[in-house]
C-alpha cells in the first residue's frame, strides 16, 4: 500500500477513519519557514465535517497536533509530523460491511486486494477522512508558496447541473483566489448558492446524494516549471489529485472543450506585455504546454462523484454466504461532498507545486 508521494517535498498519510488517529508526515520542507497555525486552522475548518448543513453531521474538531519539525514557529528541516485524534466514532454503523460491500465504495476491491484484512470501519484507510491530513499539508505548503509569489484558490463550479461562473482564464486575480480560499462554500457568483443548496437538500430528502465540479487555479508560477512526457505539471498534479477519494475526472484549461474547437480557436497566441514579459491572449491550455508552465494562470477542474454512502436500498452481495442481497447504508454521510472536497483539491495543488519548485531549485544548485 503506497500512501506517500513527492520527490523533494514528500507527504505520507497514515491512519484509518475510525482508528485512534489520522495524520501525515511532510519531509523535505525548507528550514526556517514561519508557519501561521491559525491560517492552517481556517483550511482545516473548510474541510471539517459537521460545520455546514450540506455535510455529514459527524463532528470532528480536526485539531492538528504537531509532533516534530517545528520549533518556535519555524520549520526545522526535520520531517514535519502531525496527528489528528478521531473523536466522534460510531463503528457499530459499519458492522454489516465486512460481509456486504457498499456499491461505489472501495469495500470490495480492498477486500480482494488485502485478503479481507483491511479495516472496514468508515472505509478505513480508503475514507475521505484521510483528506484532513492532506489539507494540513497543503496549508503548510500554501504559506511557503505565497512567499514565492504563488497564490492558490478555487470555487465550486457545479453541483448537480447548477453552475457558478467560471474563472476568466487569462485574468485570474490573486486577491480573488485568497478570498475564495477562506470561504466554506466558495463561489464567484453568490447567487448560485441557493439553487445549489436546493439540489443538495432534494437529494438528502430522497436518501440520495449529488456530485459536481470544482475549479481551482494557481497564479504567480514562473514559466519553465516542469518536464515533458511523464514528469510534467499535468502528470504530477493528476497523480496527486486522483489520490483524493471521489475524484473521477480531471481537465486542464479547456479540457474536453478542445473536442469542439479548431486549432485556430484552441491555440493561445503570444504577445509581449507592457512589462516586456511574454503572455498569451487566451489560456485554453491552462497555463501549461508540453508539461511545462508558460507563466499564465494554471487552471484545473476536478469532477467529484456523488457520495456513494446513501440510505437508499441498493443491490450488493453477501461475501459470507455467497448470495445476492440488499444494503441500506446507515451512519452519518454527506449528501454532497463537493464543498468539502474543494479545499482538498487546493491543498493537493499546493503540495505538488511546492514539491516541483523545490525539486527544480535543488537541481539548479547542483
Amino acid at each position: 500500500m503506497s500512501s506517500s508521494i513527492g520527490n523533494r517535498v514528500k507527504v505520507t498519510v497514515f491512519g484509518e477513519s475510525h482508528g485512534e488517529a489520522i495524520g501525515c508526515i511532510l519531509d523535505g520542507l525548507p528550514a526556517g519557514e514561519t508557519l501561521d497555525l491559525e491560517e492552517i486552522d481556517v483550511q482545516m475548518a473548510r474541510r471539517a465535517p459537521g460545520r455546514d448543513k450540506a455535510s455529514t453531521p459527524r463532528r470532528e474538531s480536526d485539531t492538528p497536533r504537531i509532533l516534530s519539525g517545528l520549533y518556535d514557529g519555524r520549520t526545522t528541516g526535520a520531517p514535519l509530523a502531525m496527528a489528528i485524534a478521531n473523536e466522534n466514532i460510531r463503528s457499530a454503523d459499519y458492522g454489516e460491511l465486512a460481509r456486504k460491500p457498499r456499491p461505489g465504495h472501495a469495500d470490495y476491491t480492498a477486500h480482494v486486494r488485502y485478503n479481507g484484512y483491511n479495516d472496514i470501519r468508515g472505509g478505513g484507510h480508503f475514507s475521505g477522512r484521510l483528506t484532513a491530513p492532506l489539507v494540513f499539508a497543503g496549508g503548510v505548503c500554501r504559506q511557503i508558496l505565497r512567499r514565492r509569489g504563488v497564490r492558490i484558490g478555487g470555487h465550486i463550479l457545479e453541483i448537480h447541473g447548477v453552475r457558478d461562473r467560471s474563472f476568466d482564464p487569462v485574468r485570474v486575480d490573486a486577491t480573488q483566489l485568497e478570498q475564495l480560499a477562506s470561504q466554506s462554500f466558495s463561489l464567484i457568483d453568490p447567487s448560485s448558492e441557493t439553487p445549489m443548496r436546493e439540489q443538495i437538500d432534494a437529494a438528502r430528502m430522497e436518501l440520495d446524494s449529488v456530485g459536481g465540479i470544482v475549479e481551482a487555479a494557481a497564479v504567480g508560477l514562473p514559466a519553465g516549471l516542469g518536464s515533458p512526457m511523464f514528469d510534467g505539471v499535468e502528470n504530477r498534479l493528476a497523480a496527486m489529485l486522483l489520490g483524493i477519494p471521489a475524484v473521477k475526472g480531471i481537465e486542464f484549461g479547456a479540457g474536453f472543450g478542445f473536442s469542439a474547437m479548431r486549432g485556430s480557436e484552441a491555440n493561445d497566441p503570444y504577445i509581449y506585455a507592457s512589462d516586456g514579459g511574454i503572455v498569451t491572449t487566451s489560456n485554453n491550455n491552462g497555463g501549461m504546454l508540453g508539461g511545462i508552465t508558460n507563466g499564465m494562470p494554471l487552471i484545473v477542474r476536478t469532477v467529484i462523484k456523488p457520495t456513494p454512502s446513501i440510505a437508499r436500498l441498493q443491490n450488493t452481495v453477501d461475501l459470507a454466504d455467497g448470495q445476492n442481497t440488499e444494503l441500506s447504508v446507515h451512519g452519518r454521510h454527506d449528501p454532497c461532498i463537493v464543498p468539502r472536497a474543494l479545499p482538498v483539491v487546493e491543498a493537493v495543488m499546493a503540495v505538488c507545486l511546492l514539491d516541483m519548485m523545490e525539486t527544480e531549485t535543488l537541481a539548479g544548485q547542483e
